[in-house]
C-alpha cells in the first residue's frame, strides 16, 4: 500500500480530522471537512480539549449537520421548525446560503416539470392577482387581502387585509413595499406587510378629464423607480415612471387618447434591465376578433423606440390576418414571444434587431404530437428563463431552445436562423380537465399558473429525480 494512502486509515490521522462541538449541553461529532462551509464552525475546528460549548439549540443544529453532510435537510424538519427558526440559526452558522439551496426544487426543467401543489390562501381561495417576486417570496391578493409566502417553501407567512374591494395587479418593488391597483378602485396604493403605506393619484392640471383613474399593470424599473399603466373612465391613460424614495412621479411616457383598439390601455408592463427598456402591450378580443399593440420605449428620454399594431399599423406583419392573441417578452434571453390568434403558431422577434417584420415562426419538432387549436381559444404567453410557456385552454406548453441561435450573413430575413427549439406538452390529461389558464408566471425555479374561477394558484417544478437530458 502506498504510503499516502495508509494515512487513510491511520487512527491517529483520523483523530485529528474529528472535531467535538456541545452544542446546548448536547455532544455532537464531525468531522473538519464536514464542518468546513460554515465558517463558525470552522473557526472551531482546532479546539478539541474540552469540546467548544456553544450555547444554541441542539435539535436545529442535528438538521443543519445533516444539511453539511448530505446536503439536504431531513424531511421531518419543516414538520417540527418553523421556516424562520431555521434560517435564524443557519445565521448564527453563516449556512444561510446552504439552507435556502436545500430548501429550493432542482433548476426548471420544462421537458420534466409537474403539478405538484396547489396554494390557496386563507378565507377566499380566488386569486384575483398574484406575483412571484424577485425577493424571495410570493405575493397573492384575495379578496381585497394580500398573502405573504415564503420563497423556498411556500409557506404561509402572512396576511393583510387592505381598504379595497378587489386587486387587480400587484407587484413588490422592495422587501416591504407592494404596490397594487384595482380595477374598481382607484390610484396606487402602497402596503407594508403591517399596514397601507400611501396612494398614489395620476393627475394632470391642464386636462380635468384624467381623474378617477385605476392602474392596469405596474413593473418594477429596479433600485430607483417603478412604472405603473393608469387608465381613465374615458379611456385616457398613461405610463406613469415613480421614485420609490418620494413616490413623486418623475416621468410621463406612452400617453393616448384611448379612443380606438390601437390606443387602449397597457394590459402588461415588463422591464428588460439589460437593455433598459420597457415594454408595453394590450391584446383585446372582440366580435371582430383580436387586435393588440406593442410598444417600446427608453424610460430615460421617454422617447418610443419601437411599435407594433395587429392589424395594421407603423410595423407589419408578413401574417398580417393571423394578429396576436397574447404576448410576451423575455428579459433574460431577450425577446418578444406572440400565439397567432387564427394559425396559433409561436412566433419570437430578438428585441436587439426590431424591424418592418421581425417575427420568426418556431417549427415543432414533433408535429405529429400537435393538439388541435381552435381559432379564437383562449391563450396566454409567458417567456421565462429562455423558455416561452403558453396556455392554450386548460392545456400548458413549453418551447424550450435546445440549439443555440446562428447568425448567419446580414442577418436578412432569409438567412436569419433562430435556433432548435422543443415544445413539450408538460401537462397530463387531469390537468387539462382543471379548467382554463389565465395566468402564468415564473419564479425562482418554480411556475405558477392561476385558472378562471378555480381556487388557488398551482405550483409546477422539476423533478429531484427525474435526471432528464435534453438533446437536439
Amino acid at each position: 500500500m502506498k504510503t499516502e494512502d495508509a494515512t487513510m486509515y491511520c487512527p491517529e490521522s483520523n483523530q485529528k480530522e474529528r472535531i467535538k462541538l456541545n452544542i446546548g449541553g448536547k455532544l455532537f461529532e464531525t468531522t473538519v471537512s464536514t464542518a468546513a462551509p460554515s465558517s463558525f464552525l470552522d473557526s472551531l475546528s482546532s479546539s478539541t480539549h474540552p469540546p467548544p460549548f456553544i450555547d444554541r439549540d441542539p435539535e436545529i443544529f442535528s438538521s443543519l449537520l445533516s444539511l453539511l453532510r448530505t446536503h439536504r435537510l431531513p424531511s421531518s424538519t419543516l414538520r417540527h421548525f418553523s421556516l424562520h427558526q431555521l434560517l435564524n440559526e443557519s445565521h448564527f452558522y453563516g449556512l444561510n446560503s446552504s439552507l435556502l439551496s436545500s430548501l429550493s426544487p432542482p433548476s426548471l426543467s420544462p421537458f420534466d416539470a409537474s403539478f405538484v401543489s396547489s396554494l390557496s390562501p386563507p378565507s377566499s381561495p380566488i386569486v384575483s392577482a398574484f406575483s412571484a417576486s424577485a425577493h424571495s417570496f410570493l405575493l397573492l391578493a384575495h379578496s381585497g387581502q394580500i398573502s405573504y409566502y415564503d420563497g423556498p417553501t411556500l409557506s404561509l407567512s402572512s396576511t393583510l387585509r387592505t381598504h379595497l374591494h378587489d386587486i387587480s395587479s400587484i407587484v413588490s418593488i422592495s422587501p416591504e413595499i407592494s404596490v397594487v391597483g384595482s380595477n374598481s378602485f382607484s390610484g396606487l396604493h402602497l402596503y407594508t406587510r403591517e399596514n397601507h403605506a400611501g396612494s398614489l393619484y395620476w393627475m394632470d392640471d391642464s386636462d380635468t378629464r384624467v381623474h378617477k383613474s385605476r392602474v392596469t399593470s405596474i413593473a418594477d424599473l429596479g433600485m430607483a423607480v417603478f412604472a405603473a399603466a393608469f387608465e381613465c373612465r374615458h379611456g385616457e391613460n398613461a405610463v406613469q415612471i415613480v421614485d420609490k424614495s418620494t413616490l413623486k412621479v418623475v416621468a410621463e411616457i406612452g400617453r393616448q387618447s384611448g379612443n380606438s383598439a390601437k390606443s387602449t390601455a397597457i394590459k402588461r408592463l415588463r422591464w428588460v434591465p439589460e437593455v433598459g427598456l420597457l415594454v408595453g402591450s394590450a391584446v383585446n378580443w372582440g366580435a371582430f376578433g383580436y387586435s393588440g399593440y406593442v410598444r417600446v420605449w427608453d424610460p430615460r428620454s421617454g422617447e418610443m423606440v419601437w411599435e407594433t399594431n395587429e392589424p395594421g399599423g407603423v410595423v407589419r406583419s408578413s401574417r398580417l390576418d393571423d394578429t396576436m392573441a397574447d404576448i410576451d417578452v423575455d428579459p433574460e434571453e431577450l425577446f418578444l414571444a406572440k400565439v397567432g390568434s387564427k394559425t396559433g403558431d409561436l412566433g419570437v422577434a430578438d428585441l436587439r434587431k426590431l424591424g418592418s417584420d421581425p417575427w420568426v415562426y418556431l417549427e415543432d419538432r414533433y408535429p405529429g404530437l400537435s393538439r388541435d387549436w381552435n381559432a379564437g381559444g383562449s391563450v396566454v404567453v409567458h417567456c421565462y428563463k429562455g423558455n416561452v410557456f403558453v396556455g392554450r385552454g386548460g392545456g400548458l406548453e413549453a418551447w424550450s431552445r435546445v440549439a443555440d441561435r446562428a447568425v448567419v450573413g446580414d442577418g436578412g430575413r432569409g438567412e436569419r436562423e433562430w435556433g432548435v427549439y422543443r415544445r413539450n406538452y408538460v401537462d397530463k390529461v387531469e390537468d387539462l380537465k382543471r379548467g382554463i389558464i389565465s395566468k402564468i408566471e415564473g419564479g425562482g425555479n418554480r411556475l405558477f399558473v392561476r385558472r378562471e374561477n378555480v381556487g388557488g394558484i398551482e405550483v409546477w417544478e422539476t423533478s429531484c429525480s427525474s435526471g432528464v437530458k435534453t438533446a437536439v
